[in-house]
């Protein structure tokens, strides 16, 4: 499985990957339409917010708007969501996004570009078993 993998204590908040996310998906920099947020923690330094693939959203829509692709990210289907919001509530991580511009929520699909621009290394592309990661009970919904 394809996620974005992070190592918060490398994180200098400098929100280049917040600013490459929202300007690639939606054309403005603005951080409330970026999947992934850096929040300075008082005394443990940055902590990076984004999804984990961990699959709990796609239990919770009752549309069926939420699926795994490929590799198995979770996408959703922008032309079957209602946008209940539903995932956004129930998000483990509370990385399922919504923006008042829009209808329908919207999360990391680890795209990587961030990871491409990210100085530190704090962010990266990593592969992970599926299975194994079901049997930790990190993820649900496994071949999907």
């Amino acid at each position: 499985m394809k996620r974005l993998g992070k190592k918060d204590e490398l994180c200098i908040g400098c929100n280049q990957c917040v600013d490459i996310c929202s300007n690639t998906y939606f054309r403005e920099a603005l951080k409330e339409k970026s999947s992934i947020r850096v929040n300075m923690e008082s005394q443990k330094g940055y902590d990076i917010n984004v999804c984990s693939q961990c699959g709990e959203c796609i239990e919770i829509c009752q549309i069926e708007a939420l699926y795994r692709d490929k590799n198995q990210v979770v996408k959703i289907k922008k032309h079957d969501c209602v946008g209940c919001l539903m995932c956004v509530g129930f998000c483990p991580e509370e990385a399922m996004r919504q923006h008042d511009d829009l209808i329908e929520p919207f999360k990391c699909v680890a795209c990587g570009l961030c990871a491409k621009n990210c100085p530190t290394g704090a962010i990266f592309i990593e592969n992970v078993d599926l299975v194994e990661l079901v049997a930790l009970g990190e993820t649900a919904t496994a071949g999907e």
